[in-house]
């Protein structure tokens, strides 16, 4: 009986030990917890993907480290949704991941097997497909939809683009960003310079740029050894356009200095892309119900698929539109004119790319609100000529977009409470 006793406390404490292990908080953001479990589960499936792009992975404790940090930011974006309204149930969900598996030339049920056997759980890659869509949209409704471009903007590009005559000009760039705030002190920024110093050191003696990226970078694609792909020349800072242009394939620039810190690039490819653009044109029409503090999500959702029950059983779409949509269109019966790629938001776009000549949508959710959207018809158009002005908005507006984005989440970031409880590991 004693031996017995003494089996069971052992084994109680061997199972405690696991538990406290697998329960141990590893930083607290605001109102929720990250554990020990979250942290290791991320890091393995992460340095998996990594691997399987060829991408060297930094030193252990670095990425420990970088993962938690992104990590972090999540919780804290996720929170900030949770607490503004930013839902998404099962059958959005479901339609995602019915997308993913087409893409993969699989059934949703073959998809869920081929998880399974690489030993991902499919319940927690719909947990974390979901947070990506809540994310996704969080960052178009606070970043994105409040992002202008003028006029004078696209003058300014254009007349930069003629008198610098690099239009047709493409670059294939990775980045390594150390952060230094603009108004920092004399020490942090001589910290941040040795920090430069040992990162250009590393690169001339052959350590791949990606490690060096994963390793030491601020950016937020560090882990994806920092590459962002084709920009055109006015996608980018002339910081790192006149950089770049005194440079050749494979080469890697000096530090540079701006407002956020130090900045290195590596010129990975570099192309012309001058032709005609010839974009495929929507004529469409919708209805709208906005999202408020006196209507929400659910009650707005309510409404428009009364309205939409309506155009199944054969109303007008036009006299529908008058009475119930509060966009500026509804006097017009909802109509939006010809549609060019771009000028909606991406949700809405999507949903209006889906649709047949005369199909009504099922309601879509936009940081707007909830739509039904009517495509009239399609037509290709040679935009030659307004091309310049419709690429100069497209690309001013994705690097504002972007700019304004990291801004954002630092601001998230500062206003949080975050407590670090592994910093001794890192």
């Amino acid at each position: 009986m004693s031996l017995f006793i003494a089996l069971s406390f052992s084994q109680l404490s061997t199972q405690a030990a696991d538990v406290t292990k697998m329960d141990r908080i590893v930083a607290i953001v605001d109102q929720t917890v990250i554990t020990e479990q979250e942290l290791e589960s991320r890091i393995v499936s992460l340095s998996a993907q990594l691997k399987k792009q060829g991408t060297e992975l930094p030193e252990a404790s670095i990425l420990r480290k970088q993962i938690l940090e992104r990590l972090i930011s999540d919780a804290l974006q996720l929170q900030y949704a949770a607490q503004t309204g930013i839902k998404v149930d099962d059958t959005q969900l479901d339609k995602t991941l019915e997308r993913i598996a087409e893409q993969n030339k699989l059934t949703v049920r073959e998809f869920y097997d081929a998880l399974n056997q690489d030993g991902i759980s499919v319940r927690k890659f719909r947990s974390d497909i979901r947070n990506e869509i809540i994310i996704a949209r969080l960052r178009e409704r606070e970043v994105e939809s409040r992002v202008n471009v003028s006029e004078s903007e696209i003058d300014n590009y254009l007349t930069t683009q003629a008198s610098t005559n690099q239009n047709q000009d493409e670059y294939e760039i990775s980045h390594i960003l150390i952060r230094v705030p603009e108004d920092a002190a004399t020490e942090d920024v001589q910290k941040a310079k040795a920090k430069v110093d040992e990162i250009l050191s590393a690169l001339a003696s052959g350590t791949s740029f990606a490690k060096v990226s994963a390793s030491f970078s601020d950016a937020p694609n560090a882990l994806e050894g920092g590459n962002i792909g084709w920009k055109q020349s006015a996608q980018m800072p002339a910081l790192f356009l006149d950089a770049l242009k005194a440079m050749q394939k494979g080469e890697v620039s000096a530090a540079l200095r701006s407002p956020n810190g130090f900045h290195i690039l590596k010129l990975t490819d570099k192309r012309g892309g001058s032709s005609p653009l010839i974009i495929e044109q929507t004529h469409a029409r919708h209805i709208l119900i906005k999202l408020s503090e006196v209507m929400s999500e659910k009650d707005a959702k309510q409404k428009m698929d009364g309205i939409k029950e309506r155009l199944d059983n054969g109303e007008k779409f036009e006299v529908l539109a008058r009475q119930f949509s509060e966009d500026g269109t509804a006097s017009n019966g909802g109509d939006l004119g010809w549609v060019n790629p771009g000028d909606t938001v991406p949700q809405f776009e999507k949903a209006m790319n889906n649709l047949q000549p005369n199909e009504i949508s099922e309601p879509v959710l936009s940081p707007f609100g909830w739509h039904v959207i009517q495509v009239l018809e399609r037509k290709k158009q040679d935009m030659s000529k307004e091309a310049a002005r419709l690429k100069a908005r497209q690309e001013i507006r994705a690097r504002k977009a972007d700019e304004a984005y990291q801004d954002w989440i630092r601001e998230l970031r500062d206003r949080a409470f975050v407590e670090l409880r592994l910093e001794d590991k890192f």
